[in-house]
């Protein structure tokens, strides 16, 4: 490293300048829960969905616990198999159909 790049990432003030980061290029898995096709989201993600009985929503196992998926959202797939729910808009910011 550079001795500007090592000023440029010195804590000031105690405090440590956050750096920016772009994610990698990543090809995910992913299917969109609409409320009515829990049976597709079953096949994909196996035992680590749980549909509560009267329940709209599904519940989904990830890595952190516990999350739920309501209608609209998108139930991704990630890069070392593990499922989690996304809402909507973020997605739509963050992938692309390949």
């Amino acid at each position: 490293m550079t001795e500007e790049q090592l000023q440029h990432n010195a804590p000031r003030g105690g405090l440590t300048v956050p750096k920016k980061y772009r994610k990698k290029p990543v090809v995910i898995e992913a299917v969109q829960f609409n409320g009515r096709n829990s049976a597709d989201i079953h096949e994909f993600c196996g035992d680590k969905v749980r549909e509560p009985v009267g329940k709209d929503y599904l519940e989904i196992e990830t890595l952190e616990g516990i999350h739920i998926a309501s209608p609209g959202d998108y139930i991704i797939k990630g890069i070392k198999g593990e499922f989690y729910p996304c809402k909507p808009d973020i997605f739509e910011l963050t992938y692309e159909p390949v």
